[in-house]
Parts: structure tokens; C-alpha cells; sequence
């Protein structure tokens, strides 16, 4: 299929090179839309958004792109062709930003947004001590995109800018790894002392030194605090002994049971559908697709009939509206089979909770079977999509 595309694209390149008109044409907006479904197709992940209009006997290129690959093609395509044109296009990161093109999350969790503004819907979250790259800056809002590739916007006041040195020497320093849902560090080695901040599942700071009882850490913009040793790991320690199996993606999903929904959430403070299955997983071990219409496009299909009789426990199952003649499928709801006797699944829908696709079971939930789409496997599968940490850190 990718060869495929390729060469549609350099027949388009050459057909559009054996003409010479000063606008926009057929050909040209051919290319660009050929090179967007094959370099960004989704905008959440990959940016390639070029206005191209036409003035004084010249092209007009306007907009921003995350993809060099993709625009080096495109401008390649005008070369070739004599066009005249003028290049206003950002290639981000760019001048923007300078060298600080990294940063790390700061706060226990920092709310990242569709848009540069407070009051911008929340897109998705991160923890404390997430890497995180940094691709443009508008007022006090940075675009940045997460380890799971997601783009959108995070208030100044949520990351510490770095270099690329600092970045890498953050990533290889040894961490620990807050283990429960909700804690605090603290100023000195006492649960009496002042907080220095909270914590949640999944955070990462600096490992400096411990005693019997503490942890003593480093945040990214250098606070020093003391962490319980009963309530944190150290990262690499962890991340070697956990075993992605069924048994643990039902005990972390069900640590999470009573936590509110929320849009947009991605952490113990709160989680959407999407946002709830990324923690689970993230728990085992493993980034994945931040959406549940991304996470569906993961792992092996499995349960084509619909029976509920393929599905493993740990599966993602996925609902929405089905496909018809003039529509695609739509995917808007995911949750995780925990392959019991009473056919249940755990899910983030009002609070994380249980829900069965038995009528006999006093959980059964209807509405939710009737808007059943399939289920994918993660667990043992290989995917470009599902990074293993594991892998990840022997790099």
C-alpha cells in the first residue's frame, strides 16, 4: 500500500511538472492532499496544514507543518515545475522557541489543550516528570506533543523548558516512579513537614538518595523533596520486573474503580474512556494511542462475529456507530474485558466502574452492547503503535 501511494505520488509530481500556470490548480492541491493522508492524516499527531493562494504571478504559501519529510516533497513539486512562489510555511520547531525545544512536566498533572487558553477544552493530560517536545509558543501557551506523539497546548506554568542536553540527561537519570493513585511529597523526611506537592500515579522525579523510609527526589526545575518509600518504586527497577499479563491489567484497571470521568482526563484524577485504558496500559508497561478512534486502529482484531466468545481478558472493546453505505464507522467509546463468568468489562462512563453484557446480570449494560463495534488485543501483540517501555529504555 505504501508503495502504492508513492508511486500515485511521483505520477502526480511529474504530470504537474508538464504544465505552467502562476495559481493554485487540480494538480497541485492533488499533491498536497496526497501528501497529507500519507505524512499527517491525523492532525493530533502530525501537523501539515498549507494555505497556498496566488498574487503578482506567484504562489503564496502560508500555514505550519510538523512533517519536513512532507513539505521538502512539496516544495520539491514547484521547483520542478519553475513555479514562482513565496515560502512563509513554519516548520516547527522553529525560531519560536529557540533551543529550549524540550521540556518536563512540572506539576502532578498538567492539562493540555486543544487551544492556547485557558478556557480551551482539554484535550489530554500528562504526569509529573513526562518528556515532552516542544513545537511552538503563543503567549503564554506552548504546543507540545507527549511520549504518545499527541499535539496541543500547555500553560507555561505546567513545564520546565530545557535543552536537548538537559532533556537527554532527565531521561537517563535513575527515577522514581509514584505507585498510588494520590500522595504527597514532602519538604523533609516527615509525613508532619510542608508539602512540596502532590502526586499521582505514574509521576516520575529524580532519584537522589533514600533511607529506610524516604526517598529523596529532584523535580525537573530543581525543588528537592522526600517521597515514601512504601508508596513509589524506582522506575527502572519496576519497569524490569512488570508483566504486561491479563491478571495485571485487571488489577491496575480496578485500582482506578470510583474515578471520576473527566474530559480530556488521563490520570488518577480523573479519566476519560480513552484516558482511562492508556493509564491501565501505561501501568503494564506500554504507550499507547492517546483516543479510543486511535487506540482502535492498534493491536490484533479480534471478535469479528461480535459473540463476545474470541475476547481475552485485557482486550479493548470498542463502541460507537457502526458503518453504512455513506458513513464510516465512528468510533466513541472503549473499555477492557475482564473475561469472567458474568461477562464484564471495566470502563470510565460517569465514574470507572463494572458492567456486564449478560442480561442477566444486574450490570448489564444495554446500550452500550448495542453500540458494540469489536475489540482489539494489545497483550503479546507487536505494533508500531503499542511502544513497549521495556524496549523503549534499552535504546
Amino acid at each position: 500500500m505504501k508503495l502504492y501511494k508513492y508511486l500515485l505520488l511521483s505520477m502526480l509530481l511529474i504530470s504537474f511538472s508538464c504544465k505552467n500556470e502562476q495559481k493554485p490548480t487540480n494538480e497541485l492541491t492533488t499533491i498536497y492532499t496526497t501528501l497529507k493522508a500519507e505524512f499527517a492524516p491525523d492532525k493530533r499527531v502530525e501537523l501539515f496544514d498549507i494555505n497556498i493562494e496566488s498574487a503578482d504571478n506567484q504562489l503564496i504559501l502560508e500555514g505550519e507543518t510538523t512533517s519536513k519529510k512532507a513539505f521538502t516533497i512539496f516544495l520539491d513539486s514547484l521547483k520542478n515545475r519553475k513555479l514562482a512562489f513565496t515560502n512563509n510555511v513554519r516548520v516547527l520547531p522553529d525560531s519560536a522557541i529557540g533551543n529550549l525545544q524540550y521540556a518536563i512536566a512540572r506539576n502532578s498533572v498538567i492539562n493540555i489543550r486543544s487551544n492556547p487558553k485557558h478556557a480551551a477544552e482539554l484535550g489530554t493530560q500528562g504526569l509529573l516528570g513526562m518528556s515532552l517536545k516542544v513545537l511552538d509558543k503563543k503567549g503564554d501557551f506552548y504546543r507540545i506533543q507527549t511520549p504518545d506523539n499527541y499535539i496541543s497546548w500547555v500553560d507555561k506554568g505546567g513545564i520546565q523548558l530545557i535543552t536537548k542536553n538537559d532533556f537527554n540527561a532527565w531521561n537517563d537519570a535513575k527515577k522514581i516512579m509514584f505507585a498510588k493513585n494520590f500522595g504527597y511529597v514532602y519538604v523533609d523526611k516527615s509525613t508532619d513537614s510542608e508539602i512540596v506537592s502532590d502526586i499521582t500515579l505514574g509521576g516520575l522525579l529524580q532519584y537522589l538518595s533514600e533511607d529506610d523510609n524516604f526517598y529523596k527526589v529532584k523535580y525537573p526545575d530543581n525543588r528537592i523533596g522526600f517521597l515514601k518509600k512504601e508508596e513509589a518504586v524506582i522506575y527502572n527497577s519496576w519497569l524490569e520486573s512488570v508483566e504486561a499479563s491479563k491478571e495485571n491489567v485487571e488489577t491496575v484497571a480496578k485500582t482506578l474503580t470510583g474515578s471520576p470521568y473527566l474530559w480530556g482526563g488521563t490520570s488518577s484524577k480523573g479519566v476519560d474512556c480513552s484516558g482511562f485504558t492508556k493509564m491501565v496500559y501505561l501501568m503494564n508497561g506500554f504507550i499507547i494511542p492517546r483516543d479510543a478512534s486511535q487506540q482502535i486502529n492498534a493491536g490484533k482484531t479480534v471478535d469479528k462475529n461480535l459473540q463476545f466468545k474470541d475476547l481475552e481478558k485485557g482486550d479493548l472493546m470498542f463502541f460507537g456507530t457502526k458503518a453504512t453505505s455513506d458513513k464510516k464507522q465512528r468510533v466513541v467509546h472503549v473499555g477492557i474485558w475482564l473475561g469472567n463468568d458474568k461477562m464484564e468489562f471495566i470502563h470510565s462512563s460517569g465514574n470507572v466502574h463494572l458492567s456486564s453484557m449478560s442480561a442477566d446480570e444486574a450490570n448489564y449494560d444495554e446500550f452500550n452492547k448495542n453500540r458494540y463495534l469489536g475489540s482489539k488485543r494489545y497483550l503479546g501483540v507487536k505494533d508500531k503503535m503499542i511502544v513497549d517501555l521495556k524496549e523503549k529504555i534499552k535504546l
